[in-house]
Formats: C-alpha cells, structure tokens, sequence
C-alpha cells in the first residue's frame, strides 16, 4: 500500500506558485485545497491538490446573502 504524500502549507504554496499567505486566506475563505489538521501542524494530501487543480483549481467563493444570518432571531 502506497501512502499519500503529506505537503506543508509552504510545499503547497511553492507548487501552486503563490504566496504562502494566499493558501491561508483561500482556506479561511473556504476556496482552496481541503487541508487536514496533524496535531497543530496544517497538511495537505497531494491527491487532493490535484483533485482541486483538475476542478479548476477553486471553488466559487459564498455569496453574501447565501451565508446564515447570526443576527436571526435576535432583536
């Protein structure tokens, strides 16, 4: 059985060509590859830097009046 190779934020963000920054933000905003959580330490698996690429390499962004409304309810 062949694992699948586990990349730092910093191995990702070289591959992909940007910003280590920008994978956080992509992550935080929900539009880039899905990370996995070791320990504290972010990791991503390589086949799914490649399930990303081969979809297009990001996921549209939530629009505004799509999110929950936290306020709801309350008055």
């Amino acid at each position: 059985m062949k694992l699948d190779p586990l990349l730092t934020p910093t191995e990702v963000a070289d591959y992909l060509g940007v910003p280590r920054e920008t994978l956080y933000v992509w992550r935080y905003r929900g539009i880039g590859p899905e990370g996995i959580r070791v320990g504290r330490h972010l990791r991503f698996r390589r086949s799914e830097i490649e399930r990303w690429l081969d979809a297009g390499g990001s996921c549209p962004i939530p629009q505004a009046n799509s999110r929950p409304n936290k306020r709801k309810g309350r008055r």
